[in-house]
């Protein structure tokens, strides 16, 4: 992986995310009841993500792609406060129990890891990859592909209107994600918020289209104002 990595940083991403492609297939095809096979989904991605995280660090590649808390002044904490708007949105529709308790405690850690192992794909792996096009074309790509990839749910049978409306809220955030780490230079807030998302997802109503609408117009917004006035790191 090194190698591939100092050889071409964007063959190298894509590998990741078709590794990612690959073990998320090999989840969906667990035999069983849910609590089956969401237990055996949180391990899949634990062992992902944990991976991904160690072969980072080995590297040394820690500050580029991330993994490190926000140094900002603790005032500027206030600024993530949309974000956990945003990140709250799954209960916007209302509150609903959709797995046993075990099934929802495995969807739960399932998630969590999907959350980590996104982000570092996509805004870490991925993003950096592609700076070359610049900071605002790499978040633009990254998101874009983010986004594309929902679209794959068609071939499960899911209606087209959801599907493309599902992309267009992935691409956004993926967007907001990217912007939030190319200016705090760490993907902390964007693994909690994604891991929020996806948690709440087995415990809130379905979302409709008006507010998957909402969180879309609020995620571009929200990203258009760090663009402008954004904790800069170790700078602020």
């Amino acid at each position: 992986m090194l190698r591939l990595y100092q050889k071409n940083e964007l063959v190298f991403s894509l590998l990741w995310l078709f590794i990612y492609v690959g073990v998320s297939g090999a989840a969906d095809c667990v035999p069983g009841g849910a609590e089956a096979q969401w237990a055996v989904k949180a391990l899949l991605y634990a062992g992902l993500a944990v991976t991904m995280a160690a072969w980072v660090a080995r590297n040394g590649l820690r500050g580029k792609y991330g993994l490190a808390r926000v140094k900002v002044r603790w005032r500027r904490y206030l600024y993530f406060l949309p974000l956990a708007a945003i990140a709250s949105a799954g209960l916007w529709s209302g509150a609903a129990v959709r797995y046993s308790v075990p099934a929802a405690v495995f969807y739960a850690a399932a998630m969590l890891c999907v959350g980590s192992i996104e982000e570092v794909l996509f805004r870490g792996f991925l993003f950096r990859a592609l700076e070359g096009w610049g900071a605002m074309g790499a978040a633009v790509a990254s998101s874009l592909i983010f986004g594309g990839l929902h679209i794959l749910n068609l071939f499960g049978g899911a209606p087209a209107p959801d599907v493309l409306l599902q992309a267009g809220y992935a691409a956004a955030l993926g967007f907001l994600f990217a912007v939030l780490f190319y200016r705090t230079k760490s993907l902390a807030p964007c693994v909690a918020a994604h891991s929020v998302i996806n948690v709440l997802s087995a415990f809130g109503k379905e979302m409709g289209g008006a507010v998957t609408a909402a969180v879309i117009c609020a995620s571009l917004a929200y990203a258009a104002w760090i663009w402008r006035d954004a904790p800069q790191g170790e700078n602020d």
